[in-house]
């Protein structure tokens, strides 16, 4: 969850760089770990649903980074003191006005994207979030908090998605953000075993992705 606020924002439409492996099998993240290549829990016709609702919500990207976070520290304020540049402020309207906190709801929302463009590429996909997972033990971004950024994803976009918004929409999400954290986790636990991290010794200097390391990703990935 280490984040330097740098680093891209969503695609506009620029060449993304070239990723880790892009080429492989997606089976080696290139540091030596082996991805297990658990399957992706989706149908064909999720995947579609998913891609069609992010199109809806694409041009509210901005909006929703924002309201994702400010809801996350709503609902679970211990999250905030992962967040250090966010740790002093209580002033929720000072929040949403912040800056820095635009730009890292943005990184998560590029996060985000990336996911979407890469559900037909199931090895790119898991080895994104595998190196994800990796950069969150790194910056001793505790598992337990990447399952909150799913649920609030999905109760900011439900308005702008409006009546396009489904039952089977929501679980496709649901779905996808489960697989995510799922791999999240393991690669933050491949991590863990492989320098023999206490986590204690990164210290809490954090800004990533679940909640808070997209810019992490970013310099991954």
């Amino acid at each position: 969850m280490g984040c330097a606020l740098s680093g891209p924002g969503v695609n506009t439409g620029s060449r993304p760089a070239p990723e880790a492996n892009e080429s492989g099998s997606g089976t080696d993240t290139g540091t030596g770990s082996r991805l297990k290549s658990e399957p992706l829990p989706l149908s064909e016709a999720q995947k579609d649903l998913i891609r069609e609702s992010w199109k809806i919500l694409h041009e509210d990207i901005a909006r929703v980074g924002i309201i994702m976070f400010i809801r996350l520290f709503e609902t679970h304020p211990e999250c905030k003191d992962v967040f250090f540049m966010f740790r002093e402020i209580d002033d929720l309207q000072e929040l949403r006005m912040s800056k820095e906190l635009q730009a890292h709801g943005l990184r998560v929302m590029s996060f985000i994207e990336k996911s979407v463009a890469r559900l037909s590429q199931e090895d790119k996909l898991e080895q994104i979030a595998f190196e994800l997972g990796r950069s969150h033990c790194r910056y001793s971004a505790s598992p337990k908090y990447y399952e909150y950024v799913g649920v609030q994803f999905i109760s900011a976009v439900k308005p702008i998605v409006k009546e396009n918004w489904t039952q089977e929409v929501e679980e496709s999400w649901k779905s996808l953000f489960s697989y995510l954290t799922a791999v999240m986790k393991r690669g933050y636990h491949e991590e863990e075993r492989k320098n023999g991290v206490n986590k204690t010794n990164y210290g809490t200097q954090a800004l990533s992705v679940w909640p808070g390391g997209a810019s992490a990703m970013h310099n991954n990935v």
